[in-house]
């Protein structure tokens, strides 16, 4: 009997006990607390940071935004429910150096995120100019200011695990051997003596990047999906059906329709003038996070898989331009169509096949079909604020008609067969695929 009141007092004591730590909070201050202002704000910095520092060319700038997001991500997910860090789940990473959070305290997200943020874009850009990187410290204090947090304490605690946070992702990234890739966009490579191999399009032209294709992926299957996607065998002959494909995209430079023309500039996101396409697909995604009033947990992990998916896409992109070597439409079409043909658009110092538009595009549109379903209407307000040309705002039913319309662009500009926009969309949505599967929950 006695032994019976034993165990029934144990067992009460640790119903108790339960009950205890159900009706204690998960933290006084979830991240789903916040609006997602401070992360789209600080990657709609970023886009300006790429777009005016010198050496940020589309890969290295789809890498900048993918480490960057990384960090928002890892600096919030503590304070997520039911959210986990991606040590383990993306290759090399471990989480090495992340701070633990004590769960005794509090800790605002918000200025967590505004300090890991505020960190990476001093240790990503540093050769940014003095006016740019000061247009950091402005953006830090503005956030910092708007947080609203009245203890002392929890402000400190909190900016010190978001610096942290960024000191850890970036020491990660620096594990690539990229850190410095802006200032190695065109080292020393030899075209491979093929049929149909790549040629400049301008004068002392070097390719760009071409050791991207061996760059660490996130994801390991992402960086080996290359076979798929082999362009057309080369032929001059005018009845094969390479021929044929180039043929379309003279036929198709002769007769643009102003819209299609309208296409083309649009996406055309030239390094200097924009984020580069990648930060366009950023761009998208915190159109769609603010037309949806995201939280700050949900925004950092959609913006976390844009950008992880963005990167991934240009490195299998890239793996594909330089195992084809495969010369360009403008070249091609010069020597066996028209020796006087030109583009609406330049043509990129790289091979052309696949088309990174395509790929990226594909990939970014598809870690958001993920999130908000296919069937999704979006203004892309992207250039709005453009000066050096006037775009009005262009709307979409679905990200995939998102993704082909950029895919497309690149036929209208001249800068694409066809086939490397179609296959270059194969391969983008699966690239997109995997990075949305990444198990974040607990």
């Amino acid at each position: 009997m006695r032994n019976s009141w034993i165990l029934l007092l144990v067992f009460l004591l640790g119903l108790q006990s339960c009950k205890e730590d159900l009706a204690t909070p998960f933290d006084q201050n979830d991240a789903s607390d916040y609006s997602a202002n401070v992360a789209i704000q600080w990657v709609t910095l970023q886009r300006d940071m790429v777009k005016s520092t010198a050496g940020f060319t589309p890969p290295v700038a789809a890498r900048a935004y993918a480490y960057a997001a990384l960090a928002l991500y890892e600096s919030v997910v503590p304070g997520m429910r039911n959210n986990i860090s991606y040590k383990t789940s993306i290759q090399g990473y471990d989480g090495a150096g992340l701070p633990v959070k004590d769960d005794g305290k509090q800790y605002n997200w918000e200025i967590s995120a505004n300090a890991a943020m505020a960190a990476m874009m001093r240790n990503l850009f540093k050769t940014a100019t003095a006016e740019k990187l000061a247009t950091v410290d402005a953006l830090e204090e503005k956030l910092l200011d708007e947080a609203n947090e009245s203890d002392p304490e929890t402000v400190q605690r909190s900016i010190d695990f978001g610096k942290t946070v960024a000191d850890a992702v970036y020491q990660y990234s620096k594990s690539d051997q990229q850190d410095q890739a802006y200032l190695t966009n065109f080292p020393d490579y030899t075209i491979p003596d093929v049929p149909g191999k790549w040629e400049p399009t301008a004068p002392n032209q070097k390719p760009l990047q071409p050791f991207w294709g061996n760059v660490r992926t996130f994801l390991s299957a992402d960086g080996n999906n290359n076979l798929f996607v082999q362009p057309t065998s080369f032929s001059t002959d005018s009845k094969s059906v390479f021929y044929l494909e180039a043929n379309e995209v003279y036929i198709t430079s002769l007769n643009l329709s102003d819209e299609q023309k309208t296409i083309a500039q649009f996406w055309s996101d030239d390094p200097g003038l924009t984020g580069t396409p990648p930060g366009h697909s950023m761009s998208i995604a915190t159109i769609v996070l603010s037309n949806e009033n995201a939280d700050l947990g949900f925004a950092a992990e959609v913006l976390s898989k844009v950008g992880l998916a963005v990167h991934d896409a240009f490195v299998s992109c890239w793996k594909c331009k330089y195992t084809f070597h495969l010369l360009r439409p403008i070249t091609y079409i010069k020597k066996y169509i028209d020796a006087n043909y030109t583009t609406l658009l330049a043509t990129p110092p790289f091979p052309e096949h696949t088309s990174g538009h395509s790929v990226q595009t594909a990939a970014s549109m598809a870690v958001l079909e993920h999130y908000f379903g296919n069937y999704y209407d979006i203004v892309d307000i992207t250039h709005n604020n453009r000066t050096d040309i006037t775009f009005n705002p262009r709307s979409f039913s679905s990200f995939q008609e998102l993704a082909n319309e950029a895919a497309i662009s690149r036929l209208y500009g001249g800068i694409h067969y066809r086939p490397a926009i179609d296959l270059g969309i194969k391969q983008g949505r699966q690239i997109g695929r995997n990075i949305a599967l990444i198990k974040l929950e607990k």
